[in-house]
């Protein structure tokens, strides 16, 4: 009986398989909220969502001109007892740590140049631009999340033909739910929860 030949692809040595950084394989029990803090090499700006790692995709120009607008807007408007933080993380619960695109905070709450989190109690409003990769969270997990942890005011934004529509919801304390309190296309301008007005336009000149 003949022995066919081995093939080139077959001749060569087998590569070396790279082992699995740690935070690949999770625990049992599933990552906690302070696993964000200690796993070396995680990625930056990974979440946590139901206690699985959730990692950050390439971001569109759309995506960054409207965060820069936002953050810029929002960091004009806002009182001297509060502060804007983008893509920092708030920690909702033992397997719930998200990170909005952008957070206005309590002043009180910023505790120094090493801190990495912030606590729902210390959040007035959270921000999610909505990203392909991110839709089912943005527009569903997380808003329910920042709802149930207590958080009045959240922002969705979704990409309408290049410009953005600013989706403004507020917290019922009742049922913990967000109502609807209006849709923006061209200019935001809201009272709650502070006075903010903003030429969404102007996003796509950045």
């Amino acid at each position: 009986m003949s022995i066919a030949p081995l093939t080139e692809a077959e001749a060569l040595p087998s590569p070396e398989v790279e082992p699995l950084p740690a935070w690949a394989i999770p625990p049992e029990t599933g990552f906690t909220a302070d696993d964000l803090d200690r796993l070396p090499g995680l990625p930056p700006h990974t979440e946590l969502i139901d206690g699985t790692l959730v990692f950050v995709s390439p971001q569109t120009n759309f995506h960054m001109a409207t965060l820069f607008l936002l953050e810029s807007e929002l960091r004009r408007a806002a009182s001297s007892d509060l502060r804007v933080r983008r893509e920092m993380t708030v920690t909702l619960g033992e397997r719930q740590r998200p990170e909005p695109d952008v957070m206005v905070v309590r002043a009180e709450a910023v505790k120094g140049p090493e801190q990495t989190t912030y606590r729902p109690a210390d959040v007035v409003l959270v921000v999610e631009v909505v990203s392909t990769e991110s839709e089912i969270r943005d527009r569903r997990r997380k808003p329910e999340l920042y709802a149930e942890a207590g958080i009045a005011h959240f922002w969705r934004v979704e990409n309408t033909q290049g410009a953005p529509t600013v989706y403004v919801y507020e917290l019922d304390p009742a049922t913990r739910h967000y109502a609807l309190m209006g849709i923006h296309h061209d200019r935001l301008k809201v009272s709650l929860p502070f006075e903010i007005d903003i030429d969404l336009a102007e996003a796509g000149d950045l």
